[in-house]
């Protein structure tokens, strides 16, 4: 049940990372969503971060956010 959610909440961090205006601001965005996410689900703060952090950085390179 928590993959589902962290999948989910991923999810949704792409779709609100196209709502910033360069990699800087998706990446701090992103980094502090994976860290509340993960810190509220009982997981590393650190970690989310860090893939909350990449997502937000990388989502347009990958073409979901342009």
């Amino acid at each position: 049940m928590q993959i589902k959610l962290l999948a989910v909440a991923l999810g949704g961090m792409l779709a609100l990372s196209g709502c910033l205006d360069n990699d800087t601001e998706r990446g701090l965005a992103g980094a502090a969503g994976g860290a509340v996410l993960s810190d509220a689900m009982g997981g590393s703060a650190v970690t989310g971060a860090l893939v909350g952090g990449a997502a937000g950085v990388f989502c347009d390179d990958a073409g979901i956010c342009k």
